[in-house]
């Protein structure tokens, strides 16, 4: 016997943030598929234009399911937030995308031209299509520590990773900016640093914080004959970087 048909999807305005929030609740209704296929994206567009959202799934070899939307933020599908979650509230910024990986506990935006790729030992990257060392990469690694502040204090910790962490020998390490910042109760370093060698130079934002276990660690550069040009593109991507509760 035949299975029936999926309900039919209810389209709504996209203008109100209630409507917003009947979206959400209808796309976790209905679900989406999910497979094992690498850095694939399937897109559904559920609004009309102008008023449309444009939602993305990536599948990822570890079997995990993280949402990206265009114009609203919705954290996750596996286990829907409640109503009052800030990030039902965040708006993504012109020419941004947000990614987010409601399993292990974080998201951040980037730019809505950059494509996903494959970073060996990080769990999510995106790159831009024409320049590969323009991108951002996100990585973590257990930790018995619950806040940042625990490494110590931020020109501890920068000194620190960039003089036997980030710079290979060959490389002299230059730091431009140092910010801390407190986001719902969860402490960020964010750090501007550059990497110079005989050869080839390479500045970076850098964002770090401590939440479920985890030492996460942000990275978003580009080549430093270009920082001037992409540095304020490349700092959105490292200030909207946040851990999640799981």
């Amino acid at each position: 016997m035949a299975s029936p048909p999926p309900p039919p999807m209810t389209l709504l305005s996209a203008k109100s943030s209630s409507n917003r929030l009947s979206f959400l609740f209808i796309i976790y209704q209905l679900g989406l598929p999910l497979s094992t296929t690498t850095s694939t994206t399937t897109t559904r567009r559920l609004f009309s234009p102008p008023n449309f959202i444009t939602c993305s799934v990536v599948r990822k070899t570890s079997n995990r399911r993280s949402l990206l939307l265009g114009g609203l933020l919705a954290p996750t599908f596996l286990s829907f937030p409640p109503l009052n979650n800030p990030l039902l509230a965040q708006e993504i910024p012109k020419n941004y995308e947000v990614f987010v990986d409601a399993e292990d506990g974080y998201s951040y935006f980037y730019p809505s031209d950059w494509r996903n790729f494959e970073f060996r030992g990080h769990d999510s990257a995106f790159k831009d299509r024409y320049l590969q060392l323009q991108n951002v990469r996100l990585s973590f690694v257990p930790t018995t520590k619950t806040d940042i502040h625990d490494m110590g204090s931020i020109q501890e910790v920068v000194q620190h990773l960039l003089k036997h962490v980030y710079s290979a020998p060959t490389q002299k390490p230059t730091i431009f900016d140092m910010q801390e910042r407190t986001v719902d109760g969860k402490n960020y370093y964010t750090f501007e640093y550059a990497l110079t060698s005989r050869n080839f130079s390479r500045a970076a934002f850098a964002t770090i914080a401590i939440a479920n276990g985890r030492y996460y660690t942000l990275i978003v550069g580009a080549n430093e004959r270009r920082w001037k040009k992409v540095r304020n593109t490349l700092k959105v991507v490292a200030n909207s970087f946040k851990v999640l509760d799981i």
